[in-house]
């Protein structure tokens, strides 16, 4: 049998991509913004629909940093970010010197908990420090519970900064994700639905909103004939070339969701009759996810464990990975505020994402089944 590593999410080609980079090339805009990146805005705007406007950026990180800043974020103002999540999601709001106020799950969606929100946000009240905004995000693809996290923001009239790294192409209620927010930030990082090599995208409502996010990310240079700058700025902006390779990414995004909800449905069979095994999938019609990775909680005992069911796959050159440890429990973190239970953390001790590339073969998932196969039999045996 082919002992070929199988890579947790992988890219694939479209074959288009080349065609865009060397247009790029033969213009010689070999250089961040150009026409590849006015294009790929445009596409992604379409796709998304709702009167979004697109700006193309180096990394989601970066589009984060961005929204938090168009916010008027500052230091020493709150910021509330979902615990469970990859540490990009808290990361920009100590570059703004702000404090992350950390929420826990809920079970549902393993999102950020809508009745431990509305508790952190009115203790943050009560200290005087109204949270400046909330960093809500999309797990895994699959959406947090919309209605709930939105009516509690509205409610306290706080924006909601809609973290939709991992969730291009799922939607809520027939809406898409990353235009609930007053900002959504996409990534196009080589393990995403679909890549630009690396990059991001931050999604607002208002072309002039859009104009100062380029302002910001092309180091917030002066109209004059001479360079000068009134404010800070940064170096975020997509580059030409890979603005190209999004292009022709782009006409695969379907296609790509199919294979990735397939997959989840390849695990569903496997697992249907292994008690052990929980598939994490959405909860009912209302929420459509990608499934950029495919999911499981693993029922801990005396011969099984998350970590058992790993280093099995790994014997046999298939790559898993825990579940992101949250945020509150990492060493960087782990002197700021925290609102909830242990949901996150049961997540993090149970859960492990499976390989789940777009082009996962036929000979790759046969291997993927008898890893589970065996390991289910010697446990049973």
């Amino acid at each position: 049998m082919n002992n070929k590593r199988i890579f947790l999410s992988l890219s694939q080609q479209s074959g288009f991509e080349q065609l865009y980079i060397q247009k790029a090339l033969d213009d010689n805009w070999i250089t961040s913004g150009g026409p590849n990146v006015n294009d790929f805005e445009e596409v992604l705007e379409n796709y998304l629909g709702d009167e979004s406007y697109v700006t193309a950026l180096n990394s989601g990180t970066s589009a984060i940093h961005l929204a938090l800043i168009l916010l008027g974020v500052k230091t020493g103002d709150e910021v509330i970010c979902q615990s469970l999540t990859f540490s990009a999601s808290a990361n920009p709001i100590l570059y703004q010197g702000a404090i992350p106020v950390f929420v826990d799950s809920e079970p549902e969606t393993w999102n950020i908990c809508p009745e431990q929100l509305e508790i952190a946000i009115c203790d943050r009240i009560k200290t005087g420090k109204k949270p400046k905004a909330i960093i809500a995000v999309h797990l895994y693809g699959n959406p947090y519970m919309v209605d709930e996290i939105h009516a509690i923001a509205d409610r306290y009239k706080i924006p909601v900064i809609e973290d939709s790294a991992e969730a291009l192409g799922s939607s809520y209620k027939g809406k898409k994700c990353g235009t609930f927010g007053t900002f959504g930030i996409l990534s196009f990082n080589g393990n995403k639905i679909i890549t630009t090599s690396s990059g991001g995208a931050l999604i607002s409502n208002s072309k002039k909103i859009k104009e100062r996010a380029v302002f910001y990310a092309t180091q917030s240079k002066d109209e004059a004939v001479h360079y000068q700058h009134s404010q800070v700025g940064y170096n975020y902006r997509m580059s030409n070339i890979c603005a190209g390779v999004g292009l022709g990414q782009m006409k695969i995004l379907d296609k790509n969701i199919n294979s990735r909800r397939t997959i989840n449905h390849f695990y569903k069979e496997i697992f249907k009759d292994i008690q052990e095994i929980e598939l994490f999938q959405t909860a009912d019609d209302d929420f459509f996810s990608n499934y950029w990775l495919s999911t499981i909680l693993v029922t801990e005992n005396k011969k099984i464990n998350r970590e058992t069911l790993r280093l099995a796959f790994e014997s046999m050159n298939i790559e898993c990975r825990p579940v992101w440890k949250p945020m509150h429990l990492q060493p960087v973190f782990s002197g700021y505020p925290y609102y909830g239970k242990d949901v996150a953390e049961n997540l993090f001790e149970r859960g492990l994402c499976l390989p789940s590339g777009s082009g996962l073969t036929k000979e790759e998932k046969e291997r993927i089944k008898e890893v589970i196969k065996i390991f289910f039999n010697n446990y049973n045996s």
